[in-house]
């Protein structure tokens, strides 16, 4: 059985998986493009508690973004924007503000995945070396024609790699079954031609 999706990946996590800094990712949470999400275990803004995940804004941790690397790893928020709300909240208490380190920010799987499909990330991370392969991709391009062909094109592309990994998982004799990110690298053209996007 093939494990969830994942639920976060840390901000160096993501830079590594997209081949960019973690100054980029600021800039584009910047533009609306991701959230940066963090957990608090409380704080206090006007009659409020906050607590649990939060969305920060990069702008207000600038410094912890500097491409030179010279800026701190822990700074203190005065504003902070609770799951599922629309606003902002300012902080009370702690009175100097709400400490986060920049190794407790993530982004959530569901959004890294939203942006890599978005800006077709992983077709241009990705690319064959020539070597061979430990995974049965020919068996795999097979099964994913006998489920189109007999069930029609699932709702989502995370059910398609779903029912892939669970092939994966019952086809391989040595065991080794490839990531998600890999199968969803494969299947990604199949998936847009199916959809009319290509």
């Amino acid at each position: 059985m093939a494990l969830p999706q994942r639920a976060f990946f840390t901000l160096h996590e993501t830079a590594s998986r997209w081949g960019c800094t973690i100054a980029d990712i600021g800039g584009w949470a910047t533009e609306g493009k991701l959230d940066i999400v963090t957990g608090v275990s409380l704080a206090i803004c006007g009659d409020e508690k906050v607590s649990g995940k939060i969305t920060i804004s990069p702008m207000d941790m600038l410094p912890l973004f500097r491409r030179a690397g010279t800026g701190p790893t822990v700074i203190k928020l005065q504003r902070i924007k609770p799951e599922d709300a629309q606003d902002w909240c300012y902080v009370t208490e702690p009175a100097d503000g709400v400490e986060v380190s920049i190794a407790d920010l993530l982004i959530t799987g569901q959004d890294v995945l939203r942006f890599e499909d978005e800006y077709d990330l992983l077709r241009r991370i990705g690319g064959g070396t020539g070597a061979l392969s430990p995974y049965d991709w020919e068996g795999m391009y097979v099964a994913l024609l006998k489920r189109v062909h007999e069930h029609g094109i699932p709702e989502t592309q995370a059910e398609l790699i779903g029912y892939l990994q669970d092939w994966f998982a019952d086809a391989a004799e040595n065991g080794e079954i490839p990531d998600e990110s890999t199968i969803r690298r494969r299947l990604r053209p199949f998936w847009r031609a199916l959809r009319g996007e290509i």
